[in-house]
C-alpha cells in the first residue's frame, strides 16, 4: 500500500517520511481521544449514578452536541488560519486548563452538591468539562486536512480507514478505563487522568515535524482577514452538486444520532452494572478497529457515498431490531454492528470531501460539515430525555403502551427506552432509501468520478 506521497499542492516538505509523520499524529491523536472520550463517558455514568436522571444524561449529550455545533465554524476557521500543529497544540493547552477548573470545582464543593439533577453546581461542572472535551474536537477537523496533506488522493480513503480504526482504539480504551475510574474514584480520579494524559500528548506533539507552506493567501483574496467565512465556505460547498444534500443526510442521521447519545447508555446501564457496561463497550469497541483495518487494506469501493448509504441502511435496520427485546447480548449484537459500520461511513464522507474541496478552505467546510451536521442531535438529545422521561416510559410501564404491546415487548422504564430506538430504526430506513433513489445522490457520485479540487474552487474562477 503506497500511501507515502505529500499531496500534490502541499507547498513543503516535512523533516521526516510523510507516513512516519501520519503515524506520528494518529499515535498522539489516539492519546487526545482516550483523554476527552474518558472525560465524556465518565461524566455520563458519574452523573447517571449521582442522579438516576435519564433527563440528566440527555442533557450532558445535547450540551456536548449544543457546543460542538455552536464551535465547528469557529474551530474549522482556526485550522484553516493557522499551522495545523499550533492548532492542535493550543487545544491541549485550553482542554487542559478547563479540567483543572473542573477539579477545583469538585474539590471545594459538597458532594451532596452533584446530586441534585437540576442543581448549579453539577451544571456548572459538566459545562466546565464541556468546554474542556469541546477544545479537543481542532484534532477532529484538522486530521482529515492533514491526511489531504500527507497522503495522495488514491490512498485517502485507506488512511481514512486507519484514523477510523485509532478512534476505534480510543474507544476500546475509554470504555473500559471510565468505567473503573468512576467505580473507583469517581470524576475525581477523571480529571486526573485526564490532566496526565493531556501533558502526554503535548509534548509528544511538539517532537512531531510538519512543516507546512500556508497555502491560503494564493488562492484567497489577498489582504483577506481571518475570519470565519461562512459565505465563502457555502460557496465551495455549493459549488459541487449534491455536497450539500450529503450534508444535510448527515445532519438528519445526527437528529437521529442524538438519541443513541442520551438514551444508550441508561438503557446499558438498566441491564449491567457501571463497570460491566465499560468492560462490554471496550469489547465492542474492537468492531471499530477491525472495520478500520479493513478499509486501511481494502478501502471504500469506486463509490464511497454509495458505501455510505449502504452502511447507514444497514444500521438503520439494526436499530429497528436490537432493542426488541430486553437482552444484553441482543444489545451487545447491535451495538458491534453499529460500531463495525460507522467507520465507513465517516471515512466515506471524509474521502469525498477531501477530493472535491481545496485544500485551504477544508477546515472550515469540515468544520461547517461539523456545525450543520451537529446541529440537530442537540434538538433530539434535548427534546428526547425528557420526552423518554415524561411521555415514553409512563406510556410503556402503566400506560396504554404497556397494554398494547407489553406482553412481547415488555413494560417498564428500560421498555420505554427500547421503544424510542425502535422507532428511530424505523424512520432512519425510510429515510436512507429514499437518499439512494434521489437525484442529489446520482449528481455526487458523478461529481466525485470526475472532480478535483481544482474545479470546485470559486477563486479561480474569475
Amino acid at each position: 500500500m503506497n500511501i507515502g506521497l505529500p499531496h500534490p499542492s502541499y507547498a513543503g516538505p516535512t523533516r521526516e517520511a510523510p507516513m512516519g509523520t501520519f503515524y506520528h499524529l494518529l499515535g498522539n491523536n489516539l492519546i487526545a481521544n482516550i483523554t476527552n472520550f474518558t472525560v465524556w463517558f465518565a461524566l455520563t455514568f458519574w452523573v447517571y449514578i449521582e442522579t438516576q436522571s435519564v433527563f440528566a444524561t440527555g442533557m450532558i449529550a445535547g450540551v456536548y452536541l449544543v457546543f460542538t455545533s455552536g464551535f465547528g465554524f469557529l474551530l474549522g476557521s482556526i485550522v484553516d488560519h493557522n499551522p495545523k500543529k499550533l492548532a492542535m497544540l493550543g487545544s491541549s493547552v485550553v482542554s487542559a486548563g478547563f479540567y483543572v477548573l473542573s477539579l477545583a470545582l469538585l474539590l471545594l464543593s459538597p458532594q451532596s452538591a452533584f446530586a441534585d439533577p437540576y442543581g448549579f453546581h453539577l451544571w456548572f461542572f459538566v459545562l466546565l468539562v464541556m468546554l474542556g472535551v469541546i477544545a479537543g474536537n481542532i484534532r477532529s477537523i484538522a486530521l482529515p486536512t492533514l491526511v489531504t496533506v500527507l497522503i495522495p488522493e488514491g490512498s485517502r480513503d485507506k488512511a481514512n480507514g486507519l484514523v477510523g480504526m485509532v478512534t476505534g482504539i480510543g474507544f476500546l480504551s475509554t470504555s473500559v478505563i471510565s468505567g473503573f475510574l468512576v467505580a473507583w474514584g469517581g470524576m475525581v480520579a477523571t480529571l486526573a487522568f485526564a490532566l496526565v494524559l493531556t501533558f502526554l500528548a503535548f509534548v509528544h506533539l511538539t517532537f512531531i515535524q510538519i512543516r507546512e507552506t500556508h497555502v491560503e493567501a494564493a488562492h484567497d483574496q489577498p489582504g483577506e482577514p481571518k475570519r470565519v467565512d461562512i459565505r465563502g465556505t457555502v460557496a465551495v460547498i455549493a459549488a459541487v452538486p449534491g455536497l450539500f444534500a450529503l450534508i444535510f443526510f448527515a445532519t438528519f442521521n445526527n437528529f437521529l444520532g442524538g438519541i443513541f447519545m442520551a438514551l444508550l447508555d441508561a438503557y446499558g446501564l438498566s441491564l449491567v452494572s457501571v463497570q460491566i457496561w465499560g468492560l462490554l463497550f471496550g469489547v465492542l469497541s474492537t468492531a471499530f478497529i477491525i472495520s478500520g483495518i479493513v478499509i486501511s487494506k481494502r478501502g471504500l469501493g469506486r463509490n464511497p457515498l454509495r458505501t455510505l448509504l449502504l452502511v447507514n441502511l444497514v444500521t438503520w435496520s439494526v436499530c429497528c431490531v436490537f432493542t426488541i427485546q430486553s437482552s444484553i447480548w441482543l444489545l451487545a449484537g447491535g451495538c458491534f454492528i453499529w460500531m463495525l459500520l460507522a467507520p465507513y461511513a465517516e471515512a466515506a464522507e471524509q474521502t469525498v470531501l477531501q477530493k472535491v474541496v481545496p485544500l485551504e478552505r477544508q477546515g472550515r467546510v469540515f468544520g461547517f460539515a461539523q456545525s450543520v451536521e451537529q446541529a440537530a442531535s442537540p434538538l433530539t438529545a434535548f427534546l428526547i430525555g425528557p420526552l423518554t422521561q415524561f411521555v415514553v416510559i409512563p406510556f410503556m410501564t402503566d400506560g396504554a403502551g404497556s397494554e398494547a404491546i407489553g406482553d412481547w415487548f415488555g413494560t417498564g422504564p428500560a421498555r420505554g427506552i427500547a421503544l424510542v430506538f425502535t422507532l428511530a430504526g424505523v424512520l432512519g430506513v425510510v429515510v436512507t432509501i429514499l437518499a439512494l433513489r434521489s437525484g442529489y445522490y446520482r449528481r455526487l457520485s458523478k461529481a466525485y468520478a470526475g472532480g478535483t479540487t481544482d474545479k470546485v474552487n470559486p477563486s479561480r474562477r474569475s
